[in-house]
């Protein structure tokens, strides 16, 4: 569940809760909206807390530079190292 979904759920159990007059046999609205809001921000907290593991940076490694003077093209006739 996305935190859409989370949103979705505290916003329908706070509707069931404080904006009804519904009564059902057998039913607590009441308690239904307040489970669903508990319920929706256990999923916040849940999904904000995995987020956040995920952004962690990590810097670039830094490379260094090692110059080797065989490497250098030879002026000599002599490129493949052979004849030294």
């Amino acid at each position: 569940m996305g935190l859409g979904g989370c949103i979705i759920l505290i916003a329908v159990g706070a509707i069931l809760t404080f904006a009804t007059d519904w009564h059902m046999q057998g039913v607590n609205l009441d308690l239904v909206g307040i489970i669903l809001m508990i319920v929706g921000l256990i999923g916040v907290t849940t999904f904000s807390s995995i987020a956040r593991r995920r952004r962690v940076v990590v810097p670039p490694p830094t490379t260094t530079v090692v110059e080797d003077s065989r490497t250098a093209p030879r002026r000599d006739g002599y490129t493949d190292g052979y004849g030294v």
